[in-house]
């Protein structure tokens, strides 16, 4: 018989385990931030069946679990592509060539904001401040890997670099 936890493996299981063991004993849910991203880097994306897993996991409710994910915008609800790039268009990088460098990704990809490429590579989000105003024009590719002074000579690197 299986349970709900079968979803994720048990390396994730592991992982959570070791980010559960940093909160007091009675406060397992204090780990869910970082129990989504496991879960995320684990799935791609999170559905309501993962979240609901994490959750159950953690000895909270579902839609505890949900209300953060929904939360955040590094949380996926829907699946992405295989490169999530997220461009900061929050007043000081838009200043500073953050609205360009989006333009120029768009036009490159033949996508919008919140969508998608045919082949499924990539996946263009508009972000808010990633706290390096001073890098700007600022991406994040797949929430973990900050590119600073995001020109369209680097976004072109960073494109073929994806390919």
């Amino acid at each position: 018989m299986t349970n709900q936890y079968d979803m994720l493996s048990s390396e994730a299981l592991a992982k959570i385990d070791r980010e559960v063991a940093k909160y007091p004993a009675d406060q397992k849910q204090s780990a869910v931030m970082a129990a989504l991203v496991i879960a995320q880097d684990e799935k791609g994306w999170l559905s309501k069946e993962t979240i609901a897993a994490v959750a159950g996991y953690l000895g909270m409710a579902p839609i505890a679990a949900y209300e953060v994910a929904s939360f955040y915008n590094m949380y996926d609800l829907k699946p992405v592509g295989k490169y999530k790039l997220t461009v900061c268009t929050n007043l000081p990088c838009a200043l500073s060539g953050g609205v360009h460098a989006a333009d120029y990704v768009k036009e490159k990809l033949g996508i919008d904001f919140n969508e998608t490429t045919a082949d499924g590579r990539f996946t263009l989000k508009e972000g808010e401040c990633m706290g390096a105003c001073g890098d700007a024009p600022v991406m994040l590719v797949n929430n973990k890997r900050m590119c600073s002074f995001m020109l369209p000579e680097q976004i072109d690197k960073l494109l073929a670099e994806c390919k």
